[in-house]
């Protein structure tokens, strides 16, 4: 093996969390969290507001909607620092919150993509039959078009990590005894 010879080791040094609020995006978190801090990996946080249907597809329409679309984004990035916040409480430390607007899967493969990112860790619904032919999944579509590992975090009704952002964050926080 020569010196020029890049090493690649077996832990991500960069990793992608996408969140969005949802029950399985706190799953995603806590386990991005976890193995940024177990891995010494720089952790990335991207939200991907979304827009419109009529503003994704023609987008020289923006100029006529610039308004609708500055308030869409204005919206999104209140979530992305609300959401940074969360991923802050529950130790993590945030290399970068990265907001982005369009479509999900896209974005966040993009984003990937230009931060090097060695693993992006995302959540799933879980929708099956009908719904995910009509709906697409998201995670399906960034598993497919992603250059790195993607990791899926779903949420079993089972699981005792239910409600866990709204325990945490009670007026009878979970340190008060």
């Amino acid at each position: 093996m020569s010196q020029e010879t890049q090493q690649v080791g077996i832990f991500p040094t960069r990793i992608l969390l996408a969140i969005d609020g949802s029950e399985e995006a706190e799953l995603a978190t806590r386990k991005a969290v976890d193995l940024a801090y177990r891995t010494g990996s720089e952790l990335h946080l991207v939200y991907v507001g979304q827009l419109p249907n009529f503003l994704m597809k023609d987008l020289d329409i923006i100029g006529f909607d610039r308004t609708l679309y500055d308030e869409l984004e204005r919206e999104s990035l209140e979530v992305l620092w609300r959401l940074t916040w969360r991923v802050k409480a529950a130790g993590g430390t945030v290399a970068g919150a990265h907001l982005r607007m369009g479509d999900v899967a896209e974005e966040i493969v993009n984003l990937a993509k230009d931060l090097e990112a060695d693993l992006i860790v995302m959540g799933s619904r879980g929708r099956g039959g009908v719904r995910r032919v009509i709906e697409g999944s998201i995670s399906d579509l960034v598993v497919r078009r992603a250059h790195c590992p993607v990791m899926v975090m779903r949420v079993d009704s089972n699981q005792e990590h239910k409600g866990f952002w709204r325990r945490v964050f009670s007026s009878g926080s979970a340190n008060s005894g």
